[in-house]
């Protein structure tokens, strides 16, 4: 499903030139549950902006489904983005003046659904991660456990065949936590669904399929 060969980024000032990620050679197939591990600043997000083409290798390539991600003029990216990925971040990134319902039907209006479609979609994306009676609340009227699983819901509302979660699970306690796993074991498990997880828990880690582990921007193994 993914590929990515020899990338390479590198962040440049203009006295000084960073290498975040060193020579990453790695395939992803349809289906899995990957995590990425890392000390800070090892280049575990920098590598997950680089898979969901939030970011443009230095240099290498990054392929979906065999086709070169680079050739892709912005606009097509953008669509492709939209159509095939679905992002989860560790600060949530909900809109505190729109109610949860309307949070998480913001991917489909890119996609021109109509509101009737959008509505249902997002009633039964929040009815999958337990929420869809707090779907006319604020995200300001919920837990962050309740806005973790309100930013899932807008993450898998458009059917994504990859989910790239950046520590979903980083500012929820630990029974939080594990709820929000739980819901992306079903995903990865019923539906199917390509997870890529950036995390900084072992025992989170342990309950997916593989583990890369980055250091200094390489793969250690």
């Amino acid at each position: 499903m993914i590929q990515l060969k020899k990338v390479v980024k590198k962040y440049r000032t203009e006295n000084i030139e960073t290498t975040a990620l060193h020579d990453i050679n790695l395939e992803v197939q349809k289906g899995e549950f990957v995590s990425i591990m890392g000390p800070s600043g090892c280049g575990k997000s920098t590598l997950l902006n680089v898979i969901g083409l939030l970011d443009k290798p230095t240099e290498g390539e990054v392929l979906f489904f065999d086709q070169d991600m680079r050739k892709m003029s912005a606009k097509n990216l953008a669509k492709f983005r939209n159509e095939n990925l679905g992002f989860i971040f560790q600060s949530f990134h909900l809109i505190n003046d729109l109610k949860v319902i309307d949070n998480v039907e913001l991917p489909l209006i890119y996609r021109k659904a109509t509101s009737t479609e959008r509505r249902r979609r997002a009633e039964e994306a929040l009815e999958l991660v337990g929420l869809k009676t707090r779907m006319n609340h604020f995200p300001t009227q919920l837990s962050g456990g309740q806005r973790q699983r309100v930013a899932i819901a807008r993450a898998i509302v458009g059917n994504p065949k990859l989910i790239l979660a950046d520590e979903p699970t980083g500012n929820l306690d630990s029974k939080n936590g594990q709820d929000v796993m739980s819901i992306l074991l079903d995903l990865n498990q019923k539906n199917n669904t390509t997870i890529i997880m950036v995390t900084h828990d072992e025992a989170m880690a342990k309950q997916t399929e593989r583990l890369i582990r980055l250091y200094d921007g390489a793969q250690v193994y």
